[in-house]
């Protein structure tokens, strides 16, 4: 799949910034990263509209916030050199270390480590919310515990799980190429008890797990909570990121609708991860 990467500059960044990184993340913005004063905003070609764009970006001048923009259009046999030349190690309290193939690291120096081989899939630990939810991971107890990883993208936090004692894990994700990274980075890790599968909720089996993940976006978050809640243990952990700091009430509210109390939340740089217990 081809991806559009939107280049914005904003006047001033603060607060704007923030704010317009969550209405890019409403019409289907997948991830955001800032890179020379620049917000660079990332979303499916098919699933890109200017007229959109144009909308926020008028009713935020009407705000005394400038808003400009470019397009570029980034193939999707360039997404592996992209990410390669972008992807660094990256470290999780000094316990997990995130890596690729084509970097030397002495894994002895860490407690735990994942190897990515980093594609177009969103999970290389780089943003915030895959970071976090890393981090909450490790704090868990999920030996011999079931895991769902709904949106799993690189397989990167179902892997975490299995390397911390998961008894099995099921993962999905709606796209095709993500589905075939992450059993590529399964095998990669030598997991054996992680599988995967194409499509969005529905495909999930209605059992039980023990511990669920979902990191996608607070609207899709918000549609799955039932589904969640039919597919978690009386006192499951259900753990959800995607989302910012400010959206942790409406999200709370949402999830105690479904039966989930909020048990602990996490932030870091106004990324959020909540973690829940089924009721």
């Amino acid at each position: 799949m081809d991806y559009i990467k939107l280049e914005l500059n904003i006047n001033p960044k603060k607060p704007w910034t923030e704010i317009i990184i969550n209405d890019l993340a409403e019409i289907g913005f997948e991830s955001f990263t800032e890179e020379d004063s620049k917000l660079q905003a990332y979303i499916p070609v098919n699933e890109f509209n200017k007229e959109e764009i144009d909308i926020i970006a008028d009713r935020y001048k009407r705000e005394s916030c400038e808003i400009s923009f470019k397009k570029v259009v980034i193939p999707h046999q360039n997404w592996n050199e992209t990410w390669e030349s972008d992807f660094s190690p990256v470290e999780v309290d000094k316990k997990l270390i995130i890596y690729a193939p084509f970097h030397d690291i002495n894994t002895s120096e860490y407690e735990h480590s994942v190897v990515i081989q980093p594609q177009m899939s969103f999970g290389t630990g780089h943003h915030q919310t895959t970071y976090l939810l890393s981090k909450a991971i490790l704090d868990l107890d999920i030996k011999n515990k079931s895991v769902l990883d709904v949106g799993t993208g690189t397989g990167i936090l179902g892997i975490l799980a299995a390397k911390l004692g998961a008894k099995d894990i099921f993962g999905t994700d709606i796209e095709t190429g993500a589905c075939e990274n992450a059993v590529e980075n399964i095998e990669r890790n030598e997991v054996t008890n992680f599988t995967v599968k194409e499509g969005d909720i529905d495909v999930v089996p209605e059992q039980e797990f023990d511990i669920i993940f979902a990191n996608i976006n607070k609207n899709v978050l918000k549609a799955h909570l039932p589904s969640y809640s039919v597919r978690s243990h009386k006192d499951g952990l259900l753990l959800l990121s995607g989302f910012f700091e400010s959206d942790i009430s409406e999200l709370e509210e949402a999830a105690k609708k479904s039966k989930f109390n909020l048990h602990d939340s996490l932030t870091y740089e106004t990324w959020a991860v909540m973690i829940l217990k089924k009721l």
